[in-house]
């Protein structure tokens, strides 16, 4: 289940980090992001373009930058050495939905099976919040981007995000025993995997975040973001699924395109 101790313990460490560096006068930028989401986990064939196509969904979130290159206390740039100038701490809250279903050759409709009726009658549906921090690099020096020195200011980062997630699954296959859309019957299921396969509780795992981006400057206090973010989770069962197959080679993973407005608080 989901560990709210966790979860609080999370938010308070992200809390504290961020209030230390607040403390030492650095500038602060918020921003919202949202865009498509593309899901890669245990539903059909990961390298199948219908599946990379068919099973994506959206996300939103509101972040937090830490702009070591302004100090507010002071309307002054700071200090200049190579760290301040090109490196950004982003704290992130997002949430990402995704719908699920099987594709591939293994559910084409030349497949009269009843294994292939399980694999097609087995939806689910991703859904994780999202608590974390990500270090920017950008290679371009950051305080000329301020001073429209260039519009573009491309960047890369690197974290780690605290997950919560709580999948959905469902069936509408018929076994003959009136117990249609029981997901805790494993006879409703693909009889390969084995039993625990299917798993549609709560729970919380760590994830790896890295992104590749690029900011556009609108104006002295805002910016636009165009983000495309990897996120691979410690765990396998994000998306309710972990068949124990030979084709089951890696944990659930996500790619996020994402789009942002980002405004220059001080």
């Amino acid at each position: 289940m989901f560990n709210h101790k966790q979860l609080i313990l999370a938010v308070l460490i992200l809390l504290c980090t961020s209030n230390a560096f607040s403390q030492l006068g650095f500038s602060h930028e918020i921003g919202v992001i949202t865009g498509p989401v593309a899901f890669k986990s245990d539903f059909g064939l990961r390298t199948d373009y219908e599946t990379n196509s068919g099973n994506t969904g959206f996300g939103i979130g509101l972040v937090h930058y830490i702009n070591f290159s302004y100090q507010a206390n002071c309307n002054c740039y700071t200090t200049d050495n190579y760290f301040n100038d090109h490196f950004k701490l982003r704290t992130e809250i997002s949430y990402n939905k995704t719908k699920l279903s099987h594709f591939g050759e293994w559910v084409e409709g030349s497949r009269t099976s009843d294994e292939a009726e399980k694999l097609r009658s087995h939806t689910g549906e991703a859904n994780n919040f999202d608590i974390g921090m990500q270090l920017e690099f950008y290679p371009l020096s950051i305080r000329s981007f301020q001073a429209y020195g260039y519009k573009l200011a491309p960047f890369v980062s690197l974290g780690a995000h605290y997950v919560s997630y709580n999948p959905k699954v469902y069936t509408n296959y018929d076994n003959g025993t009136n117990d249609v859309g029981n997901v805790l019957d494993s006879n409703n299921f693909y009889s390969p995997w084995q039993p625990g396969s299917v798993n549609p509780e709560s729970g919380s795992t760590w994830s790896i975040v890295s992104s590749i981006g690029v900011r556009y400057k609108l104006n002295a206090t805002s910016d636009l973001m165009l983000d495309l973010r990897g996120q691979y989770y410690f765990n396998d069962l994000i998306d309710g699924l972990d068949h124990q197959l030979n084709s089951n080679k890696h944990n659930d993973w996500l790619v996020w395109l994402n789009v942002g407005y980002i405004y220059y608080l001080d």
